[in-house]
């Protein structure tokens, strides 16, 4: 591969960008921002089956071989293939593990490390060239490309079909939170305040931290969803948690995130009583402990999410909703004594789904780039599968 980088001022040509999943496609594909730059008279100029790579995420997969002539930024690097090569077989060696471990023998400075989505410094092209790499023959680079072409076209394909079943399934379960806080004869329309033992509480606004073992647990927004003990967390020291005592754990409550992103909400298990919370995280205590799973359950629903969309809709910098306007929210709260049980199995049943079909979009991005480190390092004939 020979580095380029051809300038041209004044030339009429698309801009160009670099998608992990789509490769190098015209920047009005993925966005309809301008570009920051007045001018692209120092763009560098990509042509037809040019790699094209971002340096700053090459390990991300964000390169790919240009379909026609464009600009891209500095942020990128331009290589053309020299003859009796390949692009497209190149551009799938790029993205093989063996690849990704060349380059992370190579990274320099802060970030370097073994996870594929970790941001790093910069990779260029002075970096890539002193990689050793087996290029086998034309004909053979171009039927290992092929052979890649379609066989990740489908593992693609049947990904994009977990990933449209995932939001039908969240449409499913958005409709089922929706029917069971109706408003009808099943329920009953009540204040979320009268369903409390107390009003609802903030949480520690300035956190001192201590060593886990030390202190006491405490939860923030980005624990709510995934409360479980093997999780580690982090801790406050003891008496800071004593002045927040009104919002001290016991079991039962219903947490809530109040602070950005709304509809965050967890029922705190037992396990977590002693633990203190965040000042992001609403505490709901309910004078009745059947009501809080089906309270807890109305936080994720549409009609809250409206509800807190208008309270906070006048903030300026992020949503936060207040204590004050939450006790006043409107809940139309079923009337049957065996709605929450039901309610949490049809809910249940959905969430299995969804964490099944997000394990197999898993296996299947696995699956596929083992396929491409097989196929590229000649592991696997791609002969015999023809």
């Amino acid at each position: 591969m020979e580095k380029i980088d051809e300038r041209i001022p004044g030339i009429d040509l698309p801009l160009m960008s670099v998608s992990q999943t789509r490769g190098v496609i015209r920047r009005s594909e993925l966005t309809d921002a301008p570009p920051r730059a007045e001018s692209l008279d120092n763009y560098k100029v990509c042509r037809a089956n040019d790699i094209v790579f971002n340096k700053m995420s090459i390990r991300a997969g964000a390169m790919g071989v240009a379909a026609e002539d464009g600009l891209v930024t500095y942020h990128y690097e331009v290589m053309r293939p020299r003859e009796g090569t390949d692009p497209h077989f190149i551009a799938y060696l790029m993205k093989s593990s063996w690849f990704t471990e060349e380059l992370i023998k190579r990274e320099r400075g802060i970030g370097a490390g073994d996870q594929a989505n970790v941001r790093t410094t910069e990779v260029p092209f002075s970096v890539l060239k002193t990689i050793d790499a087996y290029i086998p023959g034309y004909d053979e680079q171009r039927a290992i490309a092929d052979y890649l072409d379609r066989e990740t076209a489908r593992i693609d394909t049947l990904i994009e079909e977990q990933q449209r079943l995932i939001e039908m399934l969240r449409e499913r379960r958005a409709a089922v939170l929706s029917a069971a806080f109706d408003a009808g004869p099943s329920t009953e329309v009540t204040k979320v305040g009268r369903l409390l033992a107390a009003r609802p509480s903030y949480g520690v606004l300035v956190p001192r931290y201590v060593d886990e073992a030390e202190g006491v647990p405490f939860v923030r927004v980005g624990d709510l969803l995934n409360l479980t003990p093997e999780r580690p967390m982090l801790a406050i020291v003891p008496e800071q948690s004593d002045e927040y005592s009104r919002t001290k754990i016991v079991g039962g409550e219903v947490l809530l995130g109040v602070v950005g992103k709304m509809g965050q909400a967890a029922l705190a298990p037992h396990w977590l009583a002693g633990a203190n919370v965040a000042r992001a995280v609403a505490v709901l205590r309910c004078k009745d402990p059947a009501v809080a799973p089906l309270l807890c359950a109305w936080l994720g629903s549409n009609n809250f999410l409206y509800q807190a969309e208008l309270a906070t809709s006048g903030d300026s910098i992020q949503p936060t909703l207040g204590m004050k306007d939450l006790a006043r929210f409107d809940i139309n709260l079923p009337t049957d004594p065996n709605a929450a049980a039901d309610l949490a199995s049809r809910l249940a049943k959905i969430d299995t789904l969804i964490t099944e079909t997000k394990r197999f979009i898993e296996l299947s991005k696995e699956r596929r780039a083992a396929l491409i480190t097989a196929a590229v390092t000649g592991q696997i004939d791609v002969r015999e599968m023809a």
